[in-house]
């Protein structure tokens, strides 16, 4: 049994910062890419930022310069650090992760999902 979990949400002012953390826990084997993803009320889910395994990140154009995807492989976590909020980050976010489980099965997991509040 794989899961994921995030925490780190909360209530934040505009220009304020944020840290998610996502732990992954259970029967692992190997985490191959990590990644953030968040859905605003009444709007599809988005890739936020991802990260490799070997710590390749890429984001989402709206949070470039912003938010910063990390990954600490000896602890299976993975963290978004995000600076300068705006209104227009409010949403939940969700880890996301492929992870091969002890099994040899390969597949995505998702976390339970963080609410994060930017007020302006």
């Amino acid at each position: 049994q794989v899961q994921l979990e995030e925490s780190g949400g909360g209530l934040v002012q505009a220009g304020g910062s944020l840290r998610l953390s996502c732990a992954a826990s259970g029967r692992i084997f190997s985490i191959n890419n990590m990644n953030w993803y968040r859905q605003a009320p009444g709007k599809q889910r988005e890739l936020v930022a991802a990260i490799t395994s070997g710590g390749m990140t890429n984001y989402a154009d709206p949070v470039k310069g912003r938010f910063t995807i990390s990954r600490d492989n000896a602890k299976n976590m993975v963290y978004l650090q995000m600076n300068s909020l705006k209104a227009e980050d409010t949403a939940v976010y969700y880890c996301n992760a492929n992870i091969g489980d002890l099994r040899g099965w390969t597949r995505v997991y998702w976390g339970q999902g963080t609410q994060v509040t930017v007020s302006s």
